[in-house]
Formats: structure tokens, sequence, C-alpha cells
């Protein structure tokens, strides 16, 4: 049985679009899989060349292809609608009122698309539940979906929290995203310390003096 959902992918990168907070992508997202792959092998291969490595090395010589799989299959899959997790949902007969699903400390691995350095943390989804709730296992998977592309943080945070409010249609979604960033810590400032805190706050966990905003807020620092 499938895990993903093209057409569910397709109208959550078309709603996220409307909104102005999709990743910016052009045609070529649509090229084959295996042309993609030759065509940023060929470019690794190049790559590595000009900066003086021989690969004719046999611990070098399939470096281009397995790069080129990498990006393509794995850290950047997010990008293609083929890849959307499948969102099974079921009828609310649990949450009401004020109440909400939280899941904390969501391990998240992505990409800086300033210098394609990996951003590695963990993502906090809250939201509360109107006709329909969301398998649990699928916010993870929501989350690390977004995460496979290039990203910044604050993007990340809003895509997020918008698919999950348009899958479950409901207002209320409520995303932080901790994180460090081996752009800060592995070159320029080279700040091993540092760490990153966004948050996107939609519906009634927008509202400042929420209750339930300072209630989520308060659990994930636990």
């Amino acid at each position: 049985m499938s895990k993903s959902n093209r057409s569910l992918g397709v109208a959550v990168n078309e709603h996220l679009t409307s909104l102005g907070i999709n990743t910016p992508t052009t045609s070529l997202l649509e090229v084959d899989r295996d042309a993609k792959v030759d065509k940023i092998a060929a470019l690794t291969k190049e790559m590595l060349e000009t900066l003086g490595l021989d690969l004719t090395d046999d611990s070098l010589e399939e470096t281009p292809i397995r790069v080129a799989k990498m990006y393509v299959d794995e850290i950047f899959s997010g990008l293609v609608p083929d890849h959307f997790p499948k969102c099974t949902t079921v009828e609310n007969k649990f949450c009401h009122g004020d109440e909400f699903v939280l899941e904390r400390n969501i391990t998240m691995y992505s990409d800086c698309e300033h210098h394609l350095r990996p951003i590695i943390g963990v993502a906090h989804v809250a939201y509360i539940p109107g006709k329909k709730v969301l398998g649990l296992s699928k916010l993870n998977r929501i989350v690390q979906y977004f995460a496979r592309r290039p990203q910044v943080q604050e993007r990340l945070n809003q895509q997020i929290a918008h698919a999950i409010a348009f899958i479950t249609e409901s207002p209320d979604v409520m995303v932080i995203v901790d994180a460090g960033h081996t752009c800060v810590s592995q070159r320029g400032i080279m700040d091993t310390n540092s760490t990153t805190s966004t948050a996107c706050c939609l519906g009634v966990f927008g509202e400042h003096d929420s209750p339930m905003r300072k209630e989520v807020s308060s659990a994930v620092r636990v």
C-alpha cells in the first residue's frame, strides 16, 4: 500500500502557493527523476574535478552518482508532490472545545537554501481538531516532507502549519521549530552553541493573550 498521495501533495502545494509561502521552483521540477539524477551527477563530477579531486580514485569515483541520488531521492525529495504523505483522518470523537493535540520533539533534518548546509532540530506541532483528527504519525511525515527541501526556517514553520490546517480543516494550528544551523556552526561565524526558534501560530494560537498558546508554549519548554 502506498504511503504517498500525489493528488493531496498537488492540492497542498497549490494552497501554499496561493498564500505566497511555497518554495520557489521552476518547470524543471517536473523533469523525470532519472534525468535529474544524470544531470546532477554530471555537474557534481565537474565541481569535484574543479576542486582538484581525482575521481579515478576508488573512494571518489562513485561520489557524483551517490550525491545525485541523495539529493533527488532523499534530502530534497520534499520538492516533488509525488512524495507527499498519505494523510489518514478520522472523525473527531474525543477532542472538543478547548482541547488540543500536541506532538513534541519531532526529529527534523533540513538544509538551508543559502549554503545547502544541514539544519538539525525538532518541531512541536499542536492543533485543535474540528471534525477531523489526523493520525499522529502523519504529523511527523508532514514535518519531514517539508523539511526535505532547501529551506529557511521561517518558511518551513509556515508550510507545516498551513498544510496541517488545510488537511484537517482546522484554523487553529501552532508549529514551533527549534534547530541548529550548520551554516552558522560550520562556516562564517562558526558558533557551535546557538540555536534558532521560530513559531507559526494560526487561529486562536495567534492571539497573544490566548491561554492555549501559553499552554502549548509552556509544554514544549518542559
